[in-house]
């Protein structure tokens, strides 16, 4: 898991995975979005079994997926209202953390 701060509210990673949820409670994550689609590759897991462990831990978390065709309004929207609700620190993650670094900018462009 290779996690790179955004600032201090936000901060990226590629996949991660149930078993790296542990550390991602340790280092202080309150709150993960995920932006990556389902069986978008073979053997990435799935959102709900991240889901499931996230939640056990008390860590907020949503899908907000961003396919290949890139952001959409929809999406951005999603985004902005998961910070508008959502504890900070924040995780999002895709599989590079491109997406998840592309969608929290627009977001912050369109909250203004």
């Amino acid at each position: 898991m290779d996690i790179r701060q955004i600032n201090d509210e936000y901060s990226v990673s590629g996949q991660i995975t149930v078993e790296d949820l542990d550390q991602v409670k340790a280092l202080g994550f309150q709150s993960i979005v995920c932006h990556r689609p389902d069986e978008e590759e073979p053997g990435q897991p799935h959102f709900s079994e991240i889901a499931a462990r996230a939640q056990e831990l008390g860590i907020e978390i949503r899908h907000i997926p961003v396919g290949r065709m890139g952001l959409d309004a929809e999406g951005v929207n999603a985004m902005v209202d998961a910070l508008e609700e959502f504890p900070r620190p924040m995780l999002g993650f895709c599989r590079s953390g491109a997406r998840s670094t592309a969608i929290y900018e627009r977001s912050l462009a369109q909250r203004g």
